[in-house]
């Protein structure tokens, strides 16, 4: 005899438990009772359903939300070489190649390399190459350096 054959009483067994399911289901309390759980289940089971369709609408939407805000930052990041490309006038120019030549200046070194009056006038030009990407802010105390962005 194969030991993973059912011997004649296991067999007995299993067909009289399959009779006694048989009966139950002709029951119609018992068959009502299945359909009630199986009902409750499957709106158990549909909500979930909704929640995590709701969880991945929310991804989606912060995964558009994060593309758009990639999108603006590398347009940030490249407008200031389209603004080099635009022409400047002569004394912007001379700041610049005076800011690369000494790697770093304050306001008040351009204020006297180029003879202003006061800082201001001198902090004017560089606030406005800095707001064209063409230079870069680094504070050092209560300084303020320029410089070369490239």
């Amino acid at each position: 005899m194969d030991p993973e054959q059912p011997s004649e009483s296991e067999y007995q067994q299993v067909a009289k438990e399959f009779k006694e399911f048989d009966e139950q289901m002709r029951n119609p309390l018992v068959a009502g009772a299945l359909l009630h759980k199986l009902s409750t289940e499957r709106a158990s089971s549909n909500l979930l359903l909704k929640q995590i369709n709701e969880k991945l609408d929310r991804l989606m939407d912060l995964e558009a939300r994060i593309a758009s805000m990639e999108k603006k930052l590398e347009q940030k990041t490249a407008a200031p070489a389209k603004k080099e490309e635009a022409l400047l006038p002569e004394v912007d120019e001379q700041i610049l190649r005076f800011i690369q030549k000494k790697k770093a200046v304050c306001a008040a070194e351009v204020r006297q390399k180029f003879k202003y009056k006061g800082d201001n006038a001198a902090c004017s030009r560089l606030n406005r190459l800095f707001d064209q990407g063409l230079l870069r802010k680094k504070q050092v105390g209560r300084k303020v350096f320029y410089v070369p962005t490239t």
